[in-house]
């Protein structure tokens, strides 16, 4: 009998976490700041292509900002946050900039409407406009979210690294509500912007020999890069060849063995994802299939409703609570 009442109050209790989390996703909308900030989409807008147009890191930079906020306590602008053991300064969060640009944005924002756009939500447009400066698809963000109240190192212990396994990150993916298909979206991000050496000499020096999935030809070419004991910090392209423009070519490096950090190569090994990469391939040639750009855009926005609510604030700078 007891049994059958605890198994009552388990269900009880995920019945109502799922009709908050439904509740949640409701007061995300498009256009949320038409009346209130009617200029903050120009505004965001306009700084971007700006800031991306002479400094050709920022688009991605950008765009994986976005990513790396969502990921870990969902979106609510918490890896903006500075101190001893913020959020960014996690080891796992390694190599991110662009912060000043969101800062600009947000002084800009502020002077045009005090206390209105949040600094979650500047990061969603940000990362949109960075994809469509980039040539990649245009496409409406969804805005409403507040800023959330904690900023912890200790929080970015699951999300996804260039070492992790095909396993671990589908599990990573899983554990917030996303497919495997959104987990070849997402990566297909790496389609713009580069590397560090840092993220890519395990695969090169380990006792056992190279990573297998490297391309023979490709070898040699990542080892003269980043030479044993060499520089960690030289960068190199996500998209072999092809790293400022928005396209499947990331997919076809995958396919052929010229992925460059681990996490994005094993998305080959598995079936699921293989599957899901060949489909964008052969349809990004034929026009038959599913069609990434669109699929891209629709992931970016399922992803932008992790963790988003009505509490928090509406920080006055985006790199330290009210």
């Amino acid at each position: 009998m007891l049994h059958s009442k605890m198994k009552l109050l388990v269900a009880l209790v995920l019945l109502t976490f799922r009709n908050t989390d439904f509740s949640l996703a409701q007061q995300l909308q498009e256009g949320f700041y038409a009346s209130t900030c009617p200029d903050a989409e120009s505004i965001v807008n306009s700084i971007v292509i700006e800031e991306a147009s002479s400094d050709p890191t920022m688009a991605p930079a950008l765009l994986r900002l976005h990513f790396h906020d969502c990921f870990v306590q969902g979106c609510d602008g918490s890896i903006l946050i500075l101190g001893p053991n913020a959020e960014n300064t996690s080891s796992n969060h390694q190599g991110l900039h662009g912060f000043e640009v969101i800062d600009r944005v947000k002084a800009q924002l502020e002077a045009a409407c005090p206390g209105i756009v949040s600094c979650a939500d500047i990061l969603a447009m940000v990362a949109r406009d960075s994809v469509a400066f980039s040539g990649g698809p245009k496409y409406s963000v969804e805005t409403g979210r507040r800023d959330g109240g904690s900023s912890d190192s200790s929080a970015a212990v699951n999300l996804p690294i260039a070492d992790d396994s095909i396993l671990v990150l589908k599990n990573k993916f899983l554990e917030k509500g996303l497919s495997d298909k959104d987990l070849v979206l997402l990566t297909g991000a790496h389609t713009i912007g580069t590397t560090a050496c840092f993220f890519v000499t395990g695969r090169l020096y380990d006792p056992s020999g190279p990573d297998p999935a490297i391309n023979p030809t490709f070898l040699p070419e990542l080892k003269s890069r980043c030479p044993k004991g060499g520089q960690n910090n030289v960068r190199l392209s996500l998209d072999h060849d092809s790293d400022q423009t928005f396209d499947t070519s990331l997919y076809s490096n995958i396919r052929g063995g010229f992925g460059v950090i681990k996490s994005d190569a094993v998305l080959y090994s598995d079936p699921s994802t293989r599957g899901i990469i060949d489909e964008y391939i052969a349809s990004s040639t034929s026009m038959v299939g599913p069609v990434f750009e669109q699929d891209f855009a629709e992931s970016m926005v399922r992803m932008g409703r992790l963790g988003e609510g009505s509490a928090g604030e509406i920080r006055r700078f985006c790199w330290a609570f009210n």
